[in-house]
């Protein structure tokens, strides 16, 4: 049986994948040693549902759901900013930068998508949303906690975005790094 790897997400607009870059840049010219996996900032997006390998008759099942969960959404603002990783900073394994939702809408959002595609079959995500952008994962214990340090004690501005679209997208991994292609777009325009 034939298999996407699928993945629900928002586009960045280009100011932050430049704001992305330059944090990148500082972070790896002050702690170059350290074995990390850095993201190429033309493929970070605000994930909202990974559902890893869907069978090809199945992916269609995904665009229905997100085509029902923009309905009752107009665009909204969230904020981009502050940093972070995953767990916790004596033992890093993920860098991100932190995503607020002042309007609480992009929780909705996300709560809607998941009883969207649990209602077509799909699991729940048993985990709480906590919406990041990843920019890397450390490979290595040695040297994590020193990069953690310096990526926590960076600033990174607060970025106001405003989200007007839902995004299906496939994902196609490579020696390359990854592809990813939009299967379907869904806006959100409920006024």
């Amino acid at each position: 049986m034939h298999m996407w790897r699928i993945f629900c997400a928002a586009e960045l607009p280009d100011q932050v994948r430049v704001r992305l870059e330059e944090h990148v840049q500082r972070l790896r010219k002050e702690v170059p040693q350290v074995a990390a996996s850095w993201s190429r900032v033309e493929n970070i997006h605000l994930t909202l549902k990974f559902f890893g390998n869907v069978a090809l008759d199945r992916v269609q099942k995904i665009s229905d759901a997100a085509s029902r969960t923009v309905k009752e959404f107009s665009s909204f603002q969230i904020d981009i900013g502050n940093t972070g990783v995953f767990p916790r900073a004596s033992r890093a394994q993920v860098l991100w930068i932190g995503i607020s939702d002042p309007s609480g809408k992009l929780s909705a959002l996300q709560n809607r998508l998941e009883d969207e595609c649990e209602a077509e079959g799909f699991e729940k995500e048993d985990r709480a949303f906590r919406p990041h952008l990843t920019i890397a994962r450390i490979r290595k214990p040695e040297g994590a906690r020193r990069l953690a340090g310096t990526h926590l004690s960076m600033q990174f501005e607060s970025i106001p975005v405003t989200l007007t679209e839902l995004i299906v997208f496939r994902s196609e991994l490579s020696s390359k790094g990854s592809k990813y292609t939009p299967i379907s777009r869904h806006q959100l325009t409920n006024p």
